[in-house]
């Protein structure tokens, strides 16, 4: 069978996504592109005796790179060298998407066009005529609806027969007499000194230069210096004389041909008008009210809560569920395990650590299956819309929001992928903030610390719980963002531009297919680092262990408890387990991490954390879903009686260590404090190892401060009522 690599490209919101699910469905991959930590979407599929490879590349309006995104598509298609390339064009912004086309025809490139949302286009009363389309740009032109998956079967045997093809010359637009003429003199000079020729077409090579772009100047400035910049002169000087002579850079100059080049061919009976049928853009009409700006603010919160009331709504009985499952787990080691290390290990170390992490799966999946559905809809563009004006405030900008939503904005999101979002951003400074702020987000990590002491302390009232902590955490936010903007980070605003996309529905099989690619990434993270942790701490926890003088103790005091004549069962059994709570205390207290907790404590005193909590926040460090495993193993070692129940949170509930205060300081703190290490490590390669390791000391400070003076606050005021 024949193996070809086929990349698909096109603008953001296009259904490109929606499209590479429809045709690989559950056989894709993610890795990373090369060099970089931007996803990389992979998959095949099987059609006429040969496998097409597909990867699914970051939307993009051109490849004149700025962005990462941009960058890592266009290295794709050079450097990668992809049998062909599948253009995914939005139907209803048919002008705007053929730009990308142009300038993959201009490289020579092997492309199949797909107008996706023709039913979009349908219902707003405009018709396209595919087969006129096709037959003008020289190409097969497949009309589509991804999130129906009606012609994939046409699109596949269309991108078979192409890639097998001979490669088509490299498409020629006229622009002008002037620009022509600088172009061919350039083109001449190329191809002259074999100068980049192996990447670009001569031609093309001219009107990069004359567009400047970043990329091809870097590259032929290290393939041969000196000629790069005697043609980078001479663009200059062209493009000061098309400014002289149009008032335009060449580069606008040539941007503005493309699109009547566009046009020309768009308005030879490609697009028509159905006088049939009865125009009106939902749309806009339903943006009237969502982006109003005040009902628009209040739509949003009632979105928000909803989001969260029907998480935990739904998401309790399977989570019950989880938890009974692990406590049976639980019995069944103690019972059939000798008791001893292997047995504290097995129950302690890995069942009730990992088992309090997993049993939230449920809780996180419908949280992700709630951001898929907003930003598949479209509805997340629309809360970066209105949300933009309050970010400038703050010396954030409107890109920035993107950053945060998907860390974790509206709950359940990971900062990993957010602080990657922030590349978007032009500006340093304003990266900077974004990346340093995203981690205070509420992400997927951090609920099920959260959902805990949400159930444990405000057990009637989680999910209102919930959805102010989110709001904290945006509130800290531009709190911790316009002290560094103003500060360490000073420096002006740049303006924002965003497309908001239509509103879609969005299918079913694309809304599971992001749900379970996050939740499979959360419970594989549970099943690897946060096992390893567990195991760690649980290690930290149990060693040295007592001294001899001690075990010794407690074992003549079981001893003589069990020796006692004047005490009935019951009261032998309380004796008994109180004794052995006390021991396992005193274990925790004597161990590595116990030592290491006592430490902190006349630090954490001041935020109301005892040396258990700090335990646990220091395992956090590592993934934030520690916190939670690490309570669990803390308070499975030093065994709180319960009648009827082994839940985590009715042990902290009952635990004489723990308070609401208590409670509110650890969410603040767990909110706030250092990002984990794989978020520290994403930091490193988005601004670099310096700012990761400032993001650790800065965050958990702010976070201190923050801890200490509600606790203080908050204690002084009961004291005084």
């Amino acid at each position: 069978m024949t193996n070809l690599l086929v990349g698909l490209a096109g603008n953001p919101n296009s259904g490109k996504s929606t499209l590479f699910n429809a045709l690989t469905g559950a056989r894709q991959r993610v890795g990373n592109f090369p060099g970089v930590t931007v996803a990389r979407h992979e998959g095949a599929v099987c059609r006429r005796d040969a496998v097409i490879n597909l990867v699914d590349l970051p939307g993009i309006y051109s490849l004149s790179a700025f962005s990462e995104e941009e960058v890592v598509a266009r290295h794709f298609i050079m450097d990668e060298k992809p049998h062909l390339l599948v253009d995914i064009a939005d139907a209803t912004a048919l002008e705007r998407s053929l730009y990308l086309w142009v300038q993959l025809r201009e490289l020579g490139l092997r492309t199949v066009l797909v107008v996706n949302m023709m039913d979009e286009l349908h219902r707003s009363g405009r018709l396209l005529d595919c087969a006129r389309l096709s037959s003008l740009l020289g190409i097969p032109v497949v009309p589509t609806v991804a999130r129906k998956e009606t012609g994939l079967t046409q699109l596949l045997d269309a991108v078979v027969q192409a890639a097998q093809g001979a490669p088509p010359p490299p498409l020629v637009i006229a622009y002008g007499p002037e620009l022509d003429w600088m172009i061919e003199e350039l083109a001449r000079k190329i191809e002259r000194n074999d100068f980049l020729t192996t990447f670009y077409p001569a031609r093309l090579a001219a009107i990069k230069y004359l567009e400047e772009d970043g990329p091809i100047l870097t590259q032929g400035r290290r393939e041969h210096p000196q000629l790069s910049a005697e043609i980078e002169e001479l663009a200059r000087q062209y493009s000061l004389r098309c400014r002289s002579s149009f008032g335009e850079s060449s580069a606008s100059l040539i941007t503005d041909y493309r699109y009547r080049y566009i046009s020309s061919i768009l308005g030879r009976g490609v697009l028509s008008t159905d006088s049939h049928i009865r125009r009106l853009n939902l749309t806009d009409a339903v943006d009237l009210a969502l982006t109003h700006w005040l009902i628009g603010p209040v739509v949003m919160l009632m979105v928000l809560y909803a989001t969260f009331w029907l998480t935990i709504s739904l998401g309790n009985a399977p989570m019950g569920w989880i938890e009974s499952l692990f406590g049976l787990l639980g019995d069944l080691g103690r019972e059939y395990v000798p008791a001893g290390l292997l047995q504290s290990l097995l129950v302690s170390g890995v069942i009730d650590g990992v088992g309090a992490v997993l049993g939230f799966v449920p809780l996180i999946a419908l949280m992700f299956l709630a951001v898929s559905f907003l930003e598949d809809s479209g509805y997340m563009a629309r809360m970066a819309y209105m949300l933009d004006r309050l970010f400038r405030m703050f010396g954030l900008h409107g890109y920035s929001i993107m950053a945060f939503i998907v860390s974790g904005g509206i709950g359940g999101g990971c900062a990993v992928p957010g602080v990657m979002a922030a590349r978007n951003l032009r500006s340093p400074r304003e990266k900077i903030a974004t990346v340093l702020t995203a981690p205070f987000m509420s992400c997927g990590a951090k609920m099920p610390v959260f959902t805990l002491l949400a159930a444990a302390f405000f057990p009637g009232y989680v999910t209102g719980t919930l959805f102010w902590i989110t709001l904290a955490s945006w509130g800290f936010v531009f709190v911790a963002a316009k002290l560094l903007r103003t500060t360490i980070i000073a420096g002006p605003s740049t303006p924002f531009l965003m497309e908001l996309p239509p509103y879609r529905l969005p299918t079913c099989k694309g809304l599971l297919l992001h749900a379970w690619e996050r939740v499979w990434q959360y419970v594989r993270k549970a099943g690897t680092l946060i096992l390893a942790v567990s195991i760690l701490l649980w290690a930290a926890m149990t060693y040295p262990g007592l001294p001899e003088q001690r075990r010794q103790h407690y074992d003549h005091a079981a001893a003589t408890i069990r020796d006692r004549n004047d005490l009935s069962a019951e009261e032998q059994s309380a004796e008994l387990a109180a004794l052995e709570a006390g021991r396992a205390e005193e274990t925790i207290r004597h161990s590595s991490a116990g030592r290491i907790g006592q430490a902190l404590e006349p630090i954490s005193t001041l935020a109301g954390f005892d040396w258990r909590t700090n335990i646990a926040l220091v395992g956090g460090l590592a993934a934030k879903e520690v916190i939670v495993s690490t309570l669990g193993t803390a308070y499975s070692l030093g065994d709180i009686d319960l009648e009827n129940s082994g839940m985590l949170a009715q042990r902290l509930a009952q635990s004489p260590e723990f308070t609401k205060i208590t409670a509110v300081s650890l969410i603040l703190f767990s909110m706030l404090y250092a990002p984990c290490f794989v978020t520290v490590i994403a930091i490193g390669r988005e601004i670099g190892i310096r700012w990761a390791l400032f993001s650790v000391v800065f965050n958990t400070s702010f976070a201190y401060l923050a801890a200490v003076l509600f606790y203080q606050t908050a204690t002084a005021l009961i004291s005084l009522a």
